[in-house]
């Protein structure tokens, strides 16, 4: 969220927003007082609305319910892949504005930026984040979703439901 310098009045897209990052992503933005715009499956949405987020479905004509929900897109982040960052590209954000955590290539061709992974630049895996991070939760003012929990021997399990895709939050292995 601060790759994109977000600032309060910002509307912001998020892609994948209802999976593991996405789902911090968008609370973090509205926390921030960004209208928060979320791509993510019609099975995702009521949680997202709950949370403050404009729900959007994914697929075929993605780029026009976005615009019908905002008339001017600032910052997109992208926690899908896909064809995402060329998506915000089209709504007219600008490269400085637009974070991958997926498609690193777009980092070379496009400009944009590949902040808060182990790919790119792990600022937000800093000890100062997750303890400000760490304090939300104890607090009640974030939620991190569980989607499903796997003992460690059956980490293959946990692996094949994260490629069925849809998920809200994370999945967790138990050692």
């Amino acid at each position: 969220m601060r790759a994109v310098a977000l600032t309060q009045g910002d509307t912001v897209v998020v892609s994948g927003a209802a999976g593991g990052v996405g789902s911090i992503t968008v609370q973090l933005a509205a926390r921030a007082g960004a209208t928060v715009i979320g791509v993510a499956s019609e099975a995702n949405h009521e949680w997202l609305a709950g949370h403050g987020v404009i729900p959007v479905s994914y697929g075929d004509g993605v780029a026009d319910r976005i615009r019908q929900a905002a008339d001017k897109v600032d910052a997109f982040i992208d926690a899908f892949g896909g064809d995402y960052v060329q998506l915000a590209l089209d709504l007219g954000v600008e490269p400085s504005r637009i974070d991958t955590i997926v498609s690193f290539d777009a980092v070379e061709r496009y400009g944009v930026k590949a902040e808060g992974n182990a790919e790119g630049n792990a600022a937000a895996a800093s000890a100062s984040v997750l303890a400000e991070l760490a304090g939300l939760i104890a607090a009640g003012q974030l939620e991190i979703p569980v989607a499903a929990t796997f003992p460690l021997a059956e980490v293959q399990d946990a692996y094949r439901r994260l490629e069925q895709g849809h998920l809200l939050g994370k999945i967790v292995l138990i050692p």
